[in-house]
């Protein structure tokens, strides 16, 4: 019989990962550890507001950050939607300083043949690699 497919949301990530509520941590904790019939199944938008919550409320580090991301992208009995996507996105966002979500629209990208970022955001767009930064109303670039 194939185990039911149960969304998880960000909360149940965070809780777990930051155990700043250790009922609640304990709690996901069992159920990963025990996964009672049940798949656990997420998307790169639970990813980025996990990446957005432990920066910006929890002041983590890139590095800190990524670690954490790839802890929940290697738990047994969790399906991850966009998983290489998610991966090539922390990475850029830890290891070229590129924010997580322009990192994930890279990686996007260049999945599906584009190699030309039509942004002002040439500060982040720029640091991917592949990636070439079309500024509007700017010629030639």
């Amino acid at each position: 019989m194939k185990p039911e497919r149960v969304f998880a949301d960000t909360n149940i990530f965070l809780r777990y990962l930051t155990d700043d509520v250790p009922e609640q941590a304990d709690a996901v904790e069992g159920l990963l550890e025990t996964a009672a019939g049940i798949l656990l199944v997420t998307n790169g938008l639970v990813m980025a507001e996990m990446v957005w919550t432990l920066e910006s409320f929890y002041r983590l580090s890139r590095r800190e950050i990524k670690d954490k991301v790839l802890a929940i992208l290697n738990t047994p009995g969790l399906e991850l939607v966009d998983r290489d996507l998610v991966l090539e996105a922390v990475v850029g966002y830890a290891d070229r300083g590129v924010d997580f979500i322009d990192a994930y629209n890279g990686a996007w990208m260049l999945r599906q043949g584009i190699t030309v970022a039509c942004t002002f955001d040439r500060k982040h767009f720029g640091r991917l690699e592949g990636v070439t930064v079309k500024v509007p109303g700017q010629a030639g670039r």
